[in-house]
């Protein structure tokens, strides 16, 4: 087998060029629709779409927020070098929706908050708001700059395409798009992107496995080499990958992002009822499993192409993430047209994530630093104005932090550990408040600081282990038999000149599987922050927001000890009243959407209004 990059780059015309930017120019146009001819933009139309949409665009863009390029690049990848038992985290969404979709959400429609952070303010307190919020920012901020620069690295040697054009395209197309349009224009890009990226990696894997010599062929020879592993019940928790880790830490992994991120609570709270939010996270449960496996088996049909001349291994590209657009080049390239969609399909994860991100942090900042913090009293128009002003900002950061991420070199892996390693904390001091009403608000601040560090602690450990040859992991079998050479590969020379050197063990802590940080950390800040509250006196239960409790309390209310009298005491602060019931406390109903409900009720003496029950969720 001969691979010539220079041939495979030429097969990039005109055509795919077109195709690709013609996603591009879509995407533009629906910013352009809804923010110079749709009607005058509030606060609430920018980030939370008026609280209007439905079903579809919302479970797509659930979808699309996190299923990102470097998820489609890297699924293929992860297989190909590790084998197939990277399916079994498929199984893990099967756990994560419901939990998110039953336990986690109805608390945030319940508050109605735009910011997921306000929740840890009600329950705890403002600095562990603040704590929280600023955690997210740090984290989300590097992950959008990896997510536009790693896919653009990865394509940039197999297509032709510059890395630095492809990176301004994707960030002010973005950025264009996101400030002019808000949640809406967001929404319904995830869709449509969505449905570029479901039908371009459909094709392409059907279409590979067909021309390699079909699903039979290709399941054969990923038999041969090992990959064709469908379960690993080992126990020990360093092993990188297995039944507990994909499944158990897979859920606690996926729950950090479908439970209590900002970017997808948001995105609960932009449609019509209640209802509509559950159906679109049992859609996106649909749709994400599909495309998980899916994305699993083209690293086989890439392996079955590649068994016999490894192009990592041949020096035709550098790094694994380069191996699904080389195979896209090498065995599609001559149907014009097709690279570029292939190209749009990952460019469209990292614009759902980028415009999502922004889209975010611009709520974040506006909800948790401006209207609780400096401004309170600022104006609709000016919060509306600088909604916009924070998106464009978050966007222009975005593009500054991929040259940074540039010049990182193998840190980009430690920063993609990063994001693990912050999303446990933060999912353990929601989960502690949600579930434990004892808890205070000394025992969630020091939970949620004694985590952090403990979790960065072991992930840089981990990564300096890994850069000092101490951490390795043992790849699936590859060979170059197959490989025509015109001269000796420099890869392959230095490879056969590598000597073996012995190095020090290290501290066995480092070596737990990535897949267990999420859960470590939200174990971490559960277990400190009950001891500490135990120490400093726990949270009176009948003082307690009890919406600010999961459902689960309250159906297991009964078994559960020293919560008599939950929230029986608690008066609303802001607003003087007790609890009433009608259609829009049974949450049933978004209230910032159905004006019916607003007709319906008129001011009582006592002060109670439909807006003021509404913000009582």
């Amino acid at each position: 087998m001969t691979i010539n990059i220079d041939e495979l780059v030429d097969r990039f015309t005109w055509i795919d060029y077109t195709v690709f930017g013609l996603m591009l120019a879509i995407s533009a146009a629906i910013g352009i629709f809804y923010g110079v001819c749709g009607k005058k933009q509030t606060t609430s139309d920018f980030l939370m779409a008026g609280k209007s949409m439905t079903t579809f665009p919302v479970a797509m863009s659930l979808i699309a927020s996190f299923m990102s390029a470097i998820t489609l690049l890297g699924t293929p990848s992860e297989v190909y070098q590790f084998g197939f038992l990277y399916w079994l985290i498929g199984f893990s969404y099967f756990l994560v929706m419901p939990s998110a979709a039953y336990l986690y959400f109805p608390v945030f429609y319940k508050l109605q908050v735009t910011s997921a952070y306000e929740y840890l303010e009600r329950r705890f307190h403002r600095v562990v708001r603040y704590v929280g919020s600023f955690t997210f920012i740090i984290q989300m901020s590097l992950y959008m700059a990896i997510v536009v620069y790693a896919p653009a690295l990865a394509l940039a040697q197999v297509t032709g395409l510059n890395v630095y054009v492809s990176v301004s395209l994707i960030c002010f197309v973005c950025i264009f798009y996101t400030t002019l349009g808000g949640m809406k224009a967001v929404l319904w890009t995830d869709a449509i992107q969505m449905i570029i990226m479901y039908g371009s990696m459909m094709f392409v894997i059907i279409k590979g496995a067909i021309d390699v010599g079909g699903f039979e062929y290709v399941w054969q020879k990923n038999v041969e080499s090992g990959r064709a592993e469908l379960v690993n019940f080992d126990p020990d928790p360093t092993t990188r990958h297995t039944f507990w880790t994909l499944i158990v830490g897979g859920y606690f992994t996926w729950i950090t992002i479908y439970g209590v991120n900002q970017a997808q609570v948001q995105r609960y709270l932009c449609v019509q009822t209640k209802q509509m939010a559950i159906n679109a996270l049992w859609i996106n449960l649909v749709g994400l499993f599909i495309l998980m496996i899916s994305c699993a088996f083209g690293g086989m049909v890439v392996y079955a192409r590649y068994w016999d001349c490894d192009p990592v291994r041949a020096g035709v590209v550098d790094k694994g993430d380069q191996l699904f657009p080389l195979f896209v080049m090498d065995t599609l390239g001559q149907w014009y047209g097709l690279p570029g969609l292939f190209v749009a399909g990952i460019f469209s994860g990292a614009l759902s994530t980028v415009s999502s991100g922004m889209n975010s942090l611009a709520a974040i900042v506006l909800e948790d630093y401006v209207k609780a913090g400096c401004c309170p009293d600022i104006s609709e128009k000016k919060a509306t104005l600088l909604s916009k002003v924070l998106s464009l900002f978050f966007g222009l950061l975005t593009f500054g932090l991929v040259f940074v991420a540039e010049q990182l070199g193998n840190i980009l892996s430690a920063a993609l550990s990063i994001f693990g390693m912050v999303g446990g904390p933060l999912l353990g001091v929601f989960t502690l408040g949600m579930f434990f009403p004892w808890a205070n608000s000394k025992g969630a601040f020091t939970g949620l600081l004694t985590s952090l560090v403990f979790m960065f602690w072991i992930g840089g450990g981990h990564q300096i282990a890994r850069w000092k040859g101490q951490i390795t992991f043992d790849r699936k079998v590859t060979s170059i038999e197959g490989c025509n050479f015109n001269e000796t590969s420099p890869s392959i020379l230095a490879e056969s000149l590598v000597a073996e050197e012995p190095v020090d063990e290290p501290l066995g802590i480092y070596r737990l599987s990535y897949m267990w940080y999420s859960a470590t950390g939200c174990f971490t800040v559960i277990i400190v922050g009950l001891l500490v509250s135990f120490l400093t006196g726990l949270q009176n239960v009948r003082t307690l927001d009890p919406r600010t409790l999961s459902p689960a309390v309250f159906w297991f209310k009964r078994f559960i000890p020293g919560i008599e009298g939950l929230g029986e005491d608690y008066v609303d602060e802001e607003e003087g009243l007790r609890t009433h019931q009608s259609s829009v406390s049974l949450g049933n109903i978004n209230p910032a959407f159905d004006t019916t409900v607003k007709e319906k009720y008129t001011p009582k003496s006592n002060g109670f209004t439909p807006e003021k029950e509404s913000s009582k969720l």
